[in-house]
């Protein structure tokens, strides 16, 4: 049951879609919205703030009220009446600001925009909703523009069927039943990690066995590689979301390796749900 979400706001278009679809789950679980501003100061006011000095400089002051009248914008909509809302800034860098939010408030999900992120900028800077995928240990529904998540009939979760992953997939099943949504699994067959149908089948099966799960299909997509199988395979099914868990690399094993899960959060015009294995 989701009783408190997170939604990281800049007040953009994204953001805003982002808080539509928390305000359509809040309402089906009578939960609480905390919405988050990461006000990113100069170094020298951001100091300053995190001292607990008894006088702001007039700068910060200033900042502070500009917020504040974003959230009075932000939370005067219809779609959040009835809906208790927490407004909080916060003065840390963004990825420490929701992770160290989601902690102080025993969030059970976290609901962010994203535009995505390509190429140069990709590799040398990354989405902010990347680097959440890759740090939280809460489950990230990242969304690119608005939804009626609770019109999804079809909800595509990718795996390779290892045991590791069975906590992420209960989840996945979970929640595509919370909005009634047909589960959709499957394994993406590549050249260089192929297995023949009988291989993947048995695994699959395996897997799968002591899982109190039903309604779902087991399938198998050819592709060049595992991140275009995924949105490949969604898009053939006309999928509305599409699930994934993720290891959460840091540092050079990231850089070398890269991350499938941050890969489709930036690439999928979808919904995508991630999960920390």
């Amino acid at each position: 049951m989701i009783k408190n979400i997170l939604v990281p706001t800049d007040f953009s278009k994204q953001a805003e879609s982002a808080l539509k679809v928390a305000a359509q789950i809040a309402k089906k679980n009578d939960a609480k919205i905390y919405l988050l501003h990461i006000l990113e100061l100069p170094m020298h006011l951001a100091d300053l703030m995190s001292s607990g000095a008894s006088g702001p400089a007039p700068e910060a002051v200033f900042f502070m009220q500009q917020a504040h009248k974003k959230f009075e914008e932000v939370l005067n909509v219809d779609y959040l009446k009835d809906i208790e809302v927490i407004e909080t800034v916060n003065f840390e860098d963004v990825t420490h600001g929701i992770i160290n939010s989601c902690d102080q408030n025993d969030v059970d999900i976290i609901i962010m925009g994203s535009h995505g992120s390509y190429g140069f900028e990709e590799l040398f800077i990354g989405s902010n909703a990347e680097k959440i995928v890759r740090t939280s240990k809460k489950p990230v529904l990242v969304i690119k523009q608005d939804c009626d998540i609770y019109n999804i009939s079809d909800f595509v979760y990718a795996t390779n069927f290892d045991n590791e992953d069975k906590p992420s997939l209960l989840a996945a099943y979970e929640f595509s039943k919370s909005i009634q949504a047909k589960l959709h699994l499957v394994w993406i067959n590549t050249a260089n990690g192929f297995k023949t149908t009988h291989e993947t089948e048995e695994k699959m099966n395996a897997m799968i066995a002591d899982l109190a799960i039903d309604d779902y299909t087991l399938n198998i997509y050819n592709d060049i590689n595992i991140e275009k199988g995924i949105l490949n395979f969604a898009e053939s099914i006309n999928a509305g979301m599409i699930g994934i868990s993720t290891h959460g690399r840091k540092g050079i094993s990231h850089f070398i390796n890269g991350s499938l899960g941050e890969d489709v959060v930036n690439h999928a015009k979808r919904p995508v749900l991630t999960f920390k294995i």
